[in-house]
């Protein structure tokens, strides 16, 4: 796969998986999970933007400058930091919200695929397109560590990331 194929086909993915982020928030009931769906599809639109621009840039040059990709989100160990601290106070639910557990591990199947495409793309591709990658593949896995702990929320503690142990802000 050649770096314009690489984008191309990274923009498709992350189409698909910000897609889903919003079809997900506007079914979303619970308020905290609508938030965190919300911000997952406003970070996939990001994703997006910053493709295309580098897109165009190749396109235009040949050339490709791995721009720093920011992200709104806690990295990983935070994610399971707080999650650790709220499996501790929390009793486990009876039931999962309705619709929600299965909205959550369709999209954990989805940061799976995303994150494994970006992977082999760091593996596949030269220079500064591996670099560009490489940060996806660091994004994608603060993504996938926030929808797994949103679906260990929904399936073993009750309630979703909505308090003051655990915030999608960085403080």
């Amino acid at each position: 796969m050649d770096v314009d194929e690489a984008i191309r086909t990274a923009i498709e993915f992350e189409t698909r998986v910000r897609d889903q982020y919003v079809r997900a928030a506007a079914a979303a009931t619970d308020p905290a999970a609508k938030s965190v769906l919300a911000t997952l599809a406003k970070e996939e639109q990001g994703h997006l933007q910053y493709l295309e621009h580098r897109l165009e840039e190749w396109r235009a040059s040949g050339k490709l400058t791995a721009k720093r990709l920011a992200t709104a989100l806690p990295s990983p160990e935070r994610i399971r930091d707080g999650l650790a601290r709220l499996e501790a106070r929390m009793k486990p639910a009876a039931t999962p919200p309705a619709g929600e557990e299965q909205t959550l591990r369709t999209a954990l199947g989805a940061e799976q695929d995303v994150g494994a495409f970006y992977k082999r793309m760091v593996a596949e591709l030269p220079g500064e397109a591996r670099t560009m990658f490489r940060r996806f593949v660091e994004i994608e896995e603060g993504h996938l560590a926030i929808v797994q702990a949103e679906l260990d929320a929904v399936t073993r503690l009750g309630f979703w990331f909505d308090t003051a142990e655990f915030r999608l802000e960085e403080e």
